[in-house]
C-alpha cells in the first residue's frame, strides 16, 4: 500500500493515544492508597476477570441489549487479528499471519476458516450495532443517555465493518476479473493484475468458492462496478478500516467506552472481602478518636481522614471505578431510591465524581454540597441493587458511606431524625431509646434461658434490637424460640447483655458510635465464647446477621453465624421439625437486602416455606431474588423520612400484592415493620397476612400462637 503512510499514522495515533492514556495514569496516581490488598488471591481475581469481563454473566438481565453486546464484543475480539493483517499490508502488501495465510496449517485451511468467522462476526456487529441505535433512539431507554457521543462511536463501529467487508469484496472480484482476463496464467504473472490488485493483498479465491458471506454479499452489490472504481473502493476500506480503529482507540480515554481498556483491571483489582464488610476506619475506638483529632485539627491531610470530603480522599481503585463506568444505567434503573423520584441516581452519582476529577483533579474543593447534595447521599438505603447490577462491579455503597462518615464525624451534619436513634444506640444500646432492663421482656411465659444462667450452651440466639423491642417483631422472636425449644436446640440468649451491633449506625455515617457498639459487643461474645459457650449465632435479622458475620471480625469476634431460615432449614432436613398443619393458598416471599445480595442467602427461606404443607410459592415477576425491590428500611432509613410522596415500601407491596398471594413471608422484622405498612397503605391488611417464615413454620408446627395465614 503504502508504507510511509502508514507508519506515520500508527506511530502518530498511537502515539496521541500514549499521551492520553499517561494522563489517565497520573490522574489514577492521585487517588489514596487502597484500605485493603489488591494484588493477592491471583487466582480468584483471574476467575472473576473471566465471569464477570470475558463471560459477562451480569449481561443478561436485559437480554436485548446483552446480545447486542455480545455481538459486538465478540466481533471486536475475532476482527482484531484483521487489523493487525490489515496493518502489516500497509508495509508488505502479501502480509499475513501465519496462521491466516493461504497455505493449510496442520492440514487445515485455516486463513479460509478465519476469514467464514472473521466476516460472520462482522455481520453480527453490525446487527448489534444497530439494535443499541434501536435502543437509543427508537424505542429510548430512560436508563440511557442520548448522547451523539454514543451515536458516534456506534458509527465508527459500523463504518469499520462496512469498510473491511468492501475491502474483501473488491480485492475478490478484481483478482477474479483479472485472472478471467490473463488466461490460464497466474493472477500474479499478469501485468494488470500486479499493478492493481497486487497492493490490495494477496489472491482472493474466485466467487466460485467463497467462504467469506459478508464479502460475498457486498461483491454481488460491486459486481457492476469497473476495475478503476474497485481498485478505489478496495483502497478506501483498507485504508477507513485501518485509519478509525485508531480514531475508535483515540477516543476510548474521553469517553464511557474506556471501559473497554479499564473493565478487566477493574474488575481484577475489586474488593474480595465480603460484599456485606465496610472497612474499619481504625481498628479501634481509641485508634479512631486519635483520627479525628488528627482530621480536625489538620484536614488538609489525607493521612488523617475520616470518610471522604474531597476527591484526593477517594482511594486509586474509586478512580479506577470512575474511568470504568459504562453509563449503561442498570444502577439507577434497579435503584429503589431513583425508581420512587429521590434525587439519588448511582449512575449520574458516579458521572458527577468522574467529570469533577477530570475537569479539576484531586482538588481540596469539599464535594458537599458542590458537587454532590446532601441530599443524595441520605437517600441510600445501602441494598447493593446498583452494584448488583453493574457489568463491570463498580461499588457504590462502600463511597456513599464514606462521604456520610465524613459529614456526620468532621462536620456533624445529618438528617435530624438520627438524632433520637443515635442518642438511643449510644444510651440504651437500641435505636429507641427503651430502656436497657426491658431487652428480655419479650420471653415473658416462654422457658428461655439467659447465657448469665447458661455460659454453656451451646447455641446462642441474638435477638436483635426490633425484635426484642418492636411488637409486632416480638412475635418472630417468640416463634423461633418455640420452634428452637421444640426442635431440642440447646440455646440462651443474652438478654440486657446484648446491645445493638451498630449496623443503622454505621450505615449512617456515625462509625464512632458503631465502633463503640462493636467493641461492647465483641468483649461478651468472646467472654462467653471462652466459657464454651456461643460456639454458634443464630438471628432473626439479615442486619444482625451481616454485622456479625462479615464485620464483627475485624473486632476480635470470629464465631459460626447463622441466619435463622438457614438454621431452621436444617431443623427441617434433620426432622426435628416437622409441619403438620397445612398453610393453604399463594404464598410470595420477600428477599431481604441484607440477607439475600449481601449474603447470596435466596434458596433457603424458600425451600422452608415449600416444606409447610399446602403453600404454593409464587414469585414477583423480575423484581425477586438478587433483582428484588429493597423494602426501604436500610442505610438506617428506617428512622428517616422518605424525600418524596412515593415510598419505596409501598412500591414494593405493590409488586407482592400483583402476584395474587394472600400470604407475604419474609425473614427480616425491618421488611416486616415497612411491608406491614405498605399493606395498610392499600386498605388490604384484613384480607393479606404478613408472616415471617419462623411464624409460618411455627403455626405448621403446632407451636405458639397460630399465625393463621389467610387462605384464597
Amino acid at each position: 500500500m503504502n508504507p510511509l503512510l502508514m507508519g506515520a499514522l500508527l506511530v502518530g495515533l498511537w502515539g496521541v493515544f500514549a499521551v492520553s492514556a499517561a494522563r489517565r495514569l497520573r490522574l489514577l496516581k492521585t487517588g489514596a492508597p487502597t484500605w485493603e490488598p489488591r494484588y493477592d488471591q491471583p487466582l480468584k481475581r483471574l476467575a472473576g476477570v473471566v465471569r464477570f469481563a470475558l463471560l459477562q454473566v451480569k449481561m443478561p438481565n436485559y437480554p436485548l441489549a446483552a446480545a447486542a453486546h455480545y455481538l459486538i464484543f465478540s466481533g471486536f475480539v475475532v476482527l482484531l487479528l484483521r487489523t493487525l493483517v490489515l496493518w502489516g499490508r500497509g508495509f508488505e502488501p502479501t502480509w499475513n499471519l501465519l496462521v491466516l495465510g493461504p497455505e493449510p496449517v496442520l492440514g487445515l485451511p485455516l486463513g479460509e476458516i478465519y476469514g467464514f468467522v472473521k466476516d460472520v462476526f462482522a455481520l453480527l456487529v453490525i446487527a448489534g450495532s444497530v439494535t443499541f441505535v434501536y435502543l437509543r433512539v427508537i424505542r429510548r431507554e430512560k436508563r440511557m443517555t442520548l448522547s451523539g457521543e454514543g451515536l458516534l462511536i456506534l458509527g465508527i463501529i459500523v463504518a469499520m465493518m462496512l469498510a473491511d467487508l468492501s475491502y474483501d469484496a473488491a480485492t475478490t472480484l478484481l483478482n477474479q476479473r483479472f485472472a478471467s482476463e490473463c488466461g490460464a496464467r497466474p493472477a500474479e504473472f499478469c501485468g494488470v493484475a500486479r499493478e492493481l490488485v497486487a497492493p490490495l493483498g494477496p489472491p482472493r479465491d474466485s466467487l466460485g468458492f467463497f467462504p467469506e458471506p459478508g464479502a460475498a454479499l457486498f461483491a454481488l452489490a460491486y459486481q457492476g462496478l469497473g476495475s478503476g472504481a474497485l481498485t478505489v473502493v478496495a483502497r478506501a476500506g483498507f485504508w477507513l478500516h485501518s485509519t478509525l480503529v485508531l480514531v475508535f482507540l483515540n477516543i476510548l480515554p474521553f469517553t464511557k467506552h474506556f471501559h473497554i481498556i479499564t473493565a478487566v483491571p477493574n474488575i481484577f483489582f475489586g474488593d474480595l472481602t465480603p460484599r456485606g464488610r465496610l472497612r474499619p476506619l481504625a481498628p479501634n475506638t481509641e485508634a479512631l478518636m486519635s483520627l479525628v483529632e488528627k482530621a480536625t485539627e489538620a484536614e488538609e491531610a489525607t493521612a488523617a481522614r475520616v470518610g471522604y470530603a474531597r476527591l484526593g480522599h477517594f482511594p486509586w481503585k474509586d478512580y479506577l471505578d470512575w474511568y470504568t463506568c459504562t453509563e449503561c444505567g442498570r444502577c439507577s434503573d434497579n435503584c429503589p431510591a431513583f425508581i420512587t423520584g429521590k434525587l439519588l441516581s448511582p449512575k449520574q452519582f458516579t458521572l458527577d465524581l468522574r467529570d469533577q476529577l477530570y475537569a479539576h483533579g484531586p482538588t481540596p474543593k469539599d464535594l458537599v454540597p458542590e458537587v454532590i447534595k446532601p441530599e443524595v447521599l441520605w437517600a441510600c438505603t445501602t441494598c447493593r441493587a446498583c452494584e448488583e447490577h453493574c457489568p463491570v462491579n463498580i461499588t457504590y455503597v462502600d463511597k456513599i458511606v464514606q462521604m456520610r462518615r465524613n459529614l456526620v464525624t468532621i462536620r456533624g451534619e445529618f438528617p435530624s431524625e438520627l438524632q433520637k436513634p443515635f442518642t438511643g444506640m449510644e444510651t440504651n444500646g437500641n435505636p429507641w431509646n427503651i430502656a436497657r432492663m426491658d431487652r428480655g421482656a419479650w420471653t415473658e411465659g416462654l422457658d428461655v434461658k439467659r447465657m448469665a444462667d447458661k455460659p454453656d450452651a451451646e447455641v446462642l440466639f441474638w435477638v436483635g434490637c426490633a425484635a426484642s423491642y418492636d411488637d409486632r417483631a416480638k412475635k418472630i422472636a417468640r416463634a423461633t424460640a418455640q420452634l428452637l425449644t421444640q426442635a431440642g436446640v440447646d440455646f440462651a440468649i443474652l438478654a440486657q447483655e446484648e446491645t445493638c451491633t451498630g449496623d443503622p449506625a454505621r450505615r449512617a455515617g456515625n462509625e464512632y458510635l458503631f465502633s463503640m457498639l462493636a467493641e461492647t459487643n465483641a468483649a461478651t461474645l468472646n467472654g462467653y465464647k471462652e466459657k464454651g459457650g456461643a460456639r454458634r449465632v443464630i438471628t432473626t435479622c439479615p442486619h444482625c446477621f451481616n454485622t456479625l458475620a462479615n464485620e464483627y471480625p475485624d473486632f476480635g469476634v470470629k464465631l459460626e453465624v447463622i441466619h435463622h431460615a438457614d438454621f431452621l432449614l436444617g431443623l427441617l432436613a434433620e426432622k426435628k421439625l416437622v409441619p403438620k398443619a397445612g398453610v393453604r393458598g399463594k404464598v410470595v416471599y420477600h428477599d431481604s437486602c441484607y440477607l439475600g445480595r449481601y449474603n447470596d442467602i435466596y434458596e433457603s427461606p424458600r425451600a422452608a416455606l415449600a416444606r409447610i404443607p399446602g403453600v404454593e410459592l409464587v414469585e414477583v415477576e423480575y423484581f425477586n431474588k438478587n433483582r428484588g425491590l429493597c423494602c426501604g428500611a436500610g442505610g438506617a432509613q428506617m428512622w428517616m423520612e422518605e424525600q418524596n410522596k412515593e415510598r419505596m415500601n409501598v412500591k414494593r407491596t405493590l409488586q407482592l400484592l400483583d402476584t395474587g398471594a394472600k400470604t407475604i413471608a419474609s425473614a427480616c422484622p425491618f421488611c416486616m415493620t415497612m411491608i406491614t405498612d405498605g399493606v395498610k397503605s392499600q386498605s388490604k391488611e384484613e384480607e393479606v397476612k404478613n408472616l415471617d417464615i419462623a411464624e409460618l413454620l411455627a403455626e405448621a408446627c403446632g407451636v405458639g400462637t397460630p399465625a393463621v395465614a389467610a387462605a384464597e
